[in-house]
């Protein structure tokens, strides 16, 4: 089986903010995954980071929150959506 792109988008919001999501289904986890998920999920404005979602090869799962790096547990591709939009609301109230 080849990876399957899940889903791709990338919306500008009014306050020149970015959203962009990137969320394959893979043949076999990302070193340091357990699940068949490849993602990246990113909100930021003017250049900087301000939430990602990611699974980089041989990091496993994580979280960039506010300039830190945390370890993030995934469940399910649902829950990663929610907590990313979650911490994204966080940030833009």
């Amino acid at each position: 089986m080849d990876a399957v792109l899940l889903e791709r988008s990338k919306t500008v919001l009014p306050d020149g903010s970015i959203i962009e999501i990137v969320l394959w289904r893979v043949p076999e986890p990302v070193a340091g995954s357990a699940h068949s998920y490849k993602y990246r999920l990113f909100y930021g404005r003017d250049g900087r980071r301000i939430v990602g979602f990611d699974n980089e090869r041989g990091k496993g799962d994580h979280c960039h929150l506010d300039g830190r790096e945390l370890r993030y547990a995934f469940t399910t591709v649902s829950a990663l959506l929610t907590d990313f939009q979650a911490e994204v609301a966080k940030r833009r109230s």
